[in-house]
């Protein structure tokens, strides 16, 4: 974040310079630039780097996620503050899940163990892991088993876990129960 902000300034400071450079050429040529046109291109280039950015987040986030880890959800976002979301909602927030990385329950090969990555603009990102029943289909939060538990983990996961329907086009789903 640092950095960014780092960037931020710059890009402000590089337009800006180059509005001065304008106001020189102006000023050669016999003619005066207006005085507000040095804090425009500073705004200019503030604004234009911070949406830029705002915009490309998602897709440096997904190049840097290891193979098997895909994206299951982008949540969209369109807000007041920044009106120019409206035109084109931002992704601020999506949901990897590690389908590489997913374990199929011995007892019962239709209950997969799966671990979801939350990820949002400007926060860290969150582990859930996650039960998927592809014959339900449901999914549920998985919950630890104590240590001196003597549940099986298909017993436990029937005990302690509150399933929630999946729809069959779901793209958690057929990541995990279909490919």
């Amino acid at each position: 974040m640092l950095y960014e902000f780092i960037a931020t300034i710059a890009a402000g400071f590089g337009l800006a310079g180059i509005a001065l450079i304008i106001t020189h050429l102006s000023k050669l040529a016999g003619k005066r630039a207006p005085k507000w046109l040095i804090p425009l291109f500073a705004a200019i280039g503030i604004f234009g780097f911070q949406i830029q950015q705002e915009y490309s987040w998602f897709d440096q986030q997904v190049t840097q996620l290891p193979e098997g880890v895909t994206v299951v959800k982008k949540i969209e976002e369109s807000t007041w503050f920044r009106p120019w979301t409206y035109v084109k909602p931002q992704i601020l927030r999506f949901i990897a899940a590690d389908i590489g990385n997913a374990t199929v329950q011995v007892d019962n090969p239709d209950v997969h163990l799966v671990n979801l990555y939350l990820f949002e603009r400007r926060r860290g990102v969150q582990k859930v892991s996650q039960v998927i029943d592809c014959s339900a289909p449901a999914r549920a939060d998985y919950v630890l088993p104590a240590k001196d538990s003597t549940l099986t983990i298909d017993e436990h996961v029937k005990q302690t876990t509150a399933w929630r329907a999946l729809a069959k086009d779901d793209p958690l789903f057929t990541s995990v129960c279909i490919s």
